[in-house]
């Protein structure tokens, strides 16, 4: 499936703040880590998804114990990007 999505405001400065300080590769990387995330809060995934999902956190993780990249809250995003969420 393919979805076009824009952005703006806050919303946009965090993004392009994910992704400028190397917390994700790429935006669209970001927004796929966000869907999930909602998705696991809400407990919409089950199941398989519910297993995949929680593989590719491991992973996630795993990559940040390892330095490959860094993990933090939304809201220390926010924050630095000088926006309020």
């Amino acid at each position: 499936m393919e979805t076009v999505v824009r952005l703006e405001g806050a919303v946009e400065t965090v993004l392009e703040k994910l992704v400028k300080e190397g917390y994700y590769k790429t935006k669209a990387e970001a927004i796929r880590a966000g869907i999930l995330e909602l998705g696991r809060e809400y407990a919409l995934i089950g199941g398989r998804e519910r297993k995949l999902v929680a593989q590719k956190i491991r992973g996630m993780r795993a990559e940040v114990r390892s330095g490959k990249k860094k993990l933090v809250s939304i809201e220390d995003v926010a924050k630095r990007a000088g926006v309020s969420i």
